[in-house]
């Protein structure tokens, strides 16, 4: 189901859900692998997403047909029908190979966000098809919002942001900052730059402020890019890591804790791709590898 977020609705700012999103990104991992995940290097083109003026109801099913060849479900075939509803869109998961597909009845005339709905619906099948859900709705909305993003559609839901004075719209789950966190993830990972398909100015602004926080967790300690001033923090937290759990208490950087062979300290941190924990002691400058999305880490703990 898209949400959407209307003239008169508030939209939510910064990184509320930030710990649910990373939770997802690790989700994916482990349900594709890595090498699943690298299968959707290409992001779904904005060409794909555009209607010409004559477009009608065919342009729809096109739109829709092209977004399955993005999430890579080949075999799943689109139906979309228009109804006034106050959600922007939602999909029947049934088994398929046919999924029903319902936008609201705005979409017959203004289609520039059409795709962006047809994003998170496509996701949902591909995620019905995975059987990869969380346990709670706004938990499982969260991480299709994110599977979106990260497997190359959600751009388009980031796009679909527009807050000035004429409009007051996004449409997810996430907010305007969070996909763009997820989207540079997806950049940094594959080397691309979504910036220059936004158009939307806002969208461009949530994307750079959600990839400052992406680029601040590859610089976070023990990663040997970390700054002198995370560097400083980590090293007093590291004299006091004789206590068990020493270090930040929200569970998103390092933490401290004694081996229990009695080998020494170790220290645990996410891993800045996939958000797993990794543990590796505390022994000077190493290179860790992620078990989960084989990333290589070069650490100094």
């Amino acid at each position: 189901m898209t949400q959407n977020r209307g003239r008169s609705g508030h939209i939510e700012h910064g990184f509320p859900h930030l710990a649910t999103v990373r939770a997802s990104i690790t989700a994916l991992f482990r349900r594709l692998s890595a090498d699943g995940i690298r299968a959707y290097d290409t992001s779904f083109a904005p060409a794909d997403a555009a209607f010409d003026a004559g477009d009608d109801h065919l342009g729809a099913q096109r739109v829709a047909a092209a977004t399955v060849r993005a999430l890579r479900l080949p075999d799943a075939r689109m139906v979309v029908s228009c109804r006034e509803m106050e959600q922007a869109a939602t999909v029947e998961l049934a088994a398929g190979p046919e999924y029903f597909v319902e936008v609201d009845d705005r979409f017959r005339t203004h289609r520039r966000d059409l795709a962006a709905a047809l994003a998170h619906e496509v996701t949902h099948v591909l995620l019905h098809r995975l059987d990869l859900r969380s346990p709670g709705t706004a938990e499982n909305e969260i991480l299709t919002d994110t599977a979106a993003a990260y497997l190359g559609a959600g751009w388009l839901l980031l796009d679909a942001y527009r807050e000035d004075a004429l409009t007051h719209q996004r449409f997810g789950y996430l907010t305007p900052e969070e996909f763009g966190y997820v989207l540079a993830k997806r950049a940094a990972l594959f080397g691309e730059d979504p910036a220059t398909w936004f158009t939307s100015p806002q969208a461009y602004e949530a994307y750079v402020r959600g990839r400052a926080l992406t680029e601040r967790d590859h610089r976070r300690a023990p990663l040997t890019a970390a700054g002198p001033l995370a560097r400083r923090r980590y090293a007093k937290a590291r004299r006091a890591g004789a206590g068990a759990g020493a270090g930040p208490a929200d569970g998103s950087a390092y933490r401290f804790e004694q081996d229990g062979s009695g080998a020494g300290l170790r220290v645990s941190f996410p891993c800045p791709v996939c958000a797993q924990r990794l543990r590796v002691p505390v022994c000077g400058r190493l290179r860790a590898r992620c078990g989960l999305c084989a990333t290589v880490l070069d650490c100094t703990t």
